[in-house]
């Protein structure tokens, strides 16, 4: 009897199995529409992104725009494949009948990204968007957006910003501004004027004149605000620009020169470096008190400080070992410590978004390079190298780095990189540029 039972048990459970296995077959695959970006992809995600639907003909080439500004955003990442519109074989004229899905596994996406374009009367442009997982034949994301019809631009980068958040599991960065040294004019009369772009290089115009050297700009992060190092009193000094309302102001008035400025997480107070008698260390400044506090003392030049996210600690570059090297210490200039032991020399240190990571200029062996390394110095690994990179800045989810580089005879250029080190891009900008800065993600 107790063989018979556990017969049955036996033939129970293999009968299950079957079954299960035939209606596995017989379902859609629902395959996980993710990308695990922190092992680093080296096959990136193939993905359709159909023009936008016209509610209007008026609407018909905007909706192109839109779509292509979208497809240029995911694959300048790196972690996304665009299909070319013109393989499609289904065209989308009804965003809310479901696609044929077989006519995109034909084409291998993953993902299909549809939406619809409407201009209204009072001169917006509103987008309707899906996203499909083309394996999982299921809806994985949908949004509304409206914005004046002139920053039709900045829908398309937040689209991207969510597709990217919705497949990757990380915020987006594309919805973000670079302000930089725009460099013209012969090297002996070399004008260096402040100019802001979209970080894809779209839209570009000048903050700063070009009667006075402007450099090291930095954003804000959480106001529309920079803050930079300008020779328009003929000596240095660090400005405060509202990029509201263009208004510039002298970031406090010390006796000797101040420069390397950058902004706590709080935005009410500035970081920077101050030259007294021969000698630069670091000070901390509240805008609003506008009161100074002395961080650093030693008889080596202290500069280039950056705050940690959370505030509480401060990175930058000292000479007093006898050579350029990272150092951190608390806010208030406590427990100040080396956390550089590589070959060569360091510099521009900038504390990742994330927390997490430190970027720097590494220069030795005959160039220089972009790296990145623990908080504590450990883990130290280079991402790009060259006669000269220098000047990292992150991306506001702290998953790309841009710098400029500078060839033997060539000109200084932007350019970015992941941290996996493998998506090395040229940035286009409208003129020669360095040392940029990459804001928080726009209100």
């Amino acid at each position: 009897m107790q063989a018979l039972a556990l017969r049955n048990t036996f033939d129970w459970r293999v009968w299950i199995g079957a079954l299960a296995a035939l209606i596995v077959c017989a379902a859609p695959a629902r395959a996980q529409l993710t990308i695990d970006i922190t092992e680093g992809n080296l096959d990136p995600l193939p993905i359709a992104v159909h023009d936008l639907t016209p509610t209007s003909p008026e609407a018909a080439q905007i909706g192109r725009d839109i779509a292509a500004v979208i497809r240029a955003d995911l694959e300048r990442s790196g972690l996304f494949r665009s299909i070319s519109p013109q393989a499609f074989i289904e065209r989308i004229n009804d965003i809310y009948v479901p696609p044929r899905f077989a006519d995109w596994r034909i084409l291998d996406a993953k993902a299909l990204a549809v939406g619809e374009v409407t201009l209204t009367p009072d001169n917006r442009v509103r987008v309707i968007y899906r996203l499909w997982d083309v394996l999982g034949q299921e809806q994985v994301a949908d949004g509304t957006l409206a914005i004046a019809a002139d920053s039709w631009r900045r829908i398309a980068h937040r689209i991207a910003d969510q597709i990217y958040e919705r497949i990757t599991g990380e915020k987006g960065y594309f919805d973000s501004r670079i302000v930089y040294v725009s460099e013209t004019g012969p090297r002996s009369r070399r004008v260096k004027r402040l100019m802001m772009m979209d970080q894809d290089g779209a839209n570009p115009f000048f903050l700063t004149s070009g009667d006075f050297i402007s450099i090291t700009p930095r954003f804000s992060p959480t106001e529309q605000m920079i803050t930079y190092m300008s020779f328009e009193s003929g000596r240095p000094r660090v400005y405060l620009f509202n990029l509201e309302t263009y208004r510039r102001e002298v970031l406090g008035d010390f006796p000797g020169l101040s420069y390397a400025p950058r902004f706590h997480p709080n935005g009410g107070s500035v970081v920077l470096t101050l030259d007294q008698n021969g000698n630069s260390d670091i000070y901390s400044y509240n805008t609003r008190t506008r009161r100074a506090t002395r961080l650093t003392s030693d008889p080596g030049i202290d500069t280039s400080p950056s705050y940690s996210p959370d505030g509480n600690r401060i990175v930058f570059t000292s000479g007093r070992s006898g050579s350029p090297q990272i150092y951190v210490m608390n806010a208030d200039g406590s427990d100040q410590r080396r956390i550089s032991f590589g070959q060569g020399r360091y510099s521009t240190p900038a504390w990742s978004p994330r927390g997490d990571l430190v970027a720097f200029t590494r220069e030795g062996g005959g160039g220089a390079g972009i790296g990145v390394m623990r908080v504590d110095g450990s883990g130290e690994r280079m991402l790009s190298q060259s006669y000269w990179d220098e000047g990292p800045t992150w991306s506001p989810n702290g998953r790309v780095i841009m710098f400029w580089r500078e060839q033997p005879g060539g000109s200084p250029r932007l350019w970015s990189v992941d941290l996996t080190g493998r998506n090395l891009r040229q940035v286009q900008t409208s003129t020669d540029a360095s040392d940029p800065a990459w804001s928080p993600l726009l209100p």
